[in-house]
């Protein structure tokens, strides 16, 4: 890595880093990622400040993480869940971020604040980490007595903590309107205001490496329309359910359109012939 003092040659070997990567130190803990996923560690340690005051613990060997446009596949309910959960943890539990496997099927299963609601097991949540890790959206890491994991969705997909904080909520919560997804993020990031929401919405949705959230239909009788976020799996039952709904919407919208026409159309009849019978 340039300009950081550190010869980051790696290793007779030793897969070369690709050009480009980010690096993502999750929380002075080690992190065990895929080869496979174009991440490697970096050999050289970094050597300790001096601080005034208490002396600071050495930090551990960085990591570097790929950054890509897209993601290569969709992602299941399970997979979203898992990866949403991670992200709002961070931002709710600090302390106890990263996060346990037993930590996590708690967050995915919780009652509150999910929709859909879900009953995942260990293994259900244990696979899901095991398909999101090469993808680098998820990276283990050891310190402790169970093994922990964290996220890396801001810098795998290219995109600011506050977009990732909306990202998240929908993934968590179905398809929002900016004032429900205003209120709901506000644990991950609070938002100045509904415009500022929205410009991140609209980045989002015109990125020109491909849309990651999109604008639903507005509903009958709904004064603000819903986001979806476009991350999961089309053919997945579970998300299949939310785009049938959000599709019968837009099909009940564009009928009433068509219906109010009619009715128009009707009147100006009924004007034209009650002009010509006078």
């Amino acid at each position: 890595m340039r300009g950081s003092g550190h010869d980051t040659t790696p290793p007779p070997g030793a897969r070369p880093i690709p050009r480009g990567l980010l690096v993502r130190s999750v929380r002075g803990h080690d992190v065990r990622v895929s080869a496979a996923a174009g991440i490697a560690p970096s050999r050289t340690p970094i050597p300790e400040q001096k601080t005034l005051g208490a002396p600071r613990r050495a930090q551990r060997p960085r990591y570097t993480v790929r950054m890509i446009a897209m993601l290569p596949r969709p992602l299941s309910v399970h997979e979203t869940r898992v990866l949403g959960v991670l992200v709002e943890k961070e931002k709710t539990v600090p302390d106890s971020y990263p996060l346990s496997l037993n930590a996590i099927v708690l967050g995915a299963n919780q009652k509150t604040s999910r929709a859909p609601l879900l009953e995942l097991s260990e293994r259900d949540v244990q696979e899901a980490l095991d398909a999101l890790r090469p993808l680098s959206l998820v990276v283990e890491s050891s310190g402790s007595r169970v093994m922990r994991y964290a996220h890396n969705l801001p810098r795998v997909l290219g995109i600011p903590t506050e977009a990732a904080a909306l990202v998240a909520t929908l993934m968590l919560r179905g398809p929002q309107t900016p004032g429900e997804l205003r209120t709901n993020a506000e644990r991950l990031h609070r938002f100045a205001d509904l415009s500022s929401l929205e410009a991140y919405l609209a980045e989002l949705r015109d990125r020109p490496a491909g849309a990651l959230v999109v604008e639903l239909a507005r509903a009958p009788g709904a004064r603000e329309t819903r986001w979806m976020h476009l991350l999961g799996d089309p053919g997945d039952e579970a998300f299949a359910a939310v785009s049938a709904s959000a599709t019968a919407s837009a099909s009940v919208v564009a009928d009433d359109a068509r219906l109010a026409a009619l009715e128009a159309r009707v009147a100006a009849l009924e004007a034209i012939l009650a002009t010509r019978g006078d």
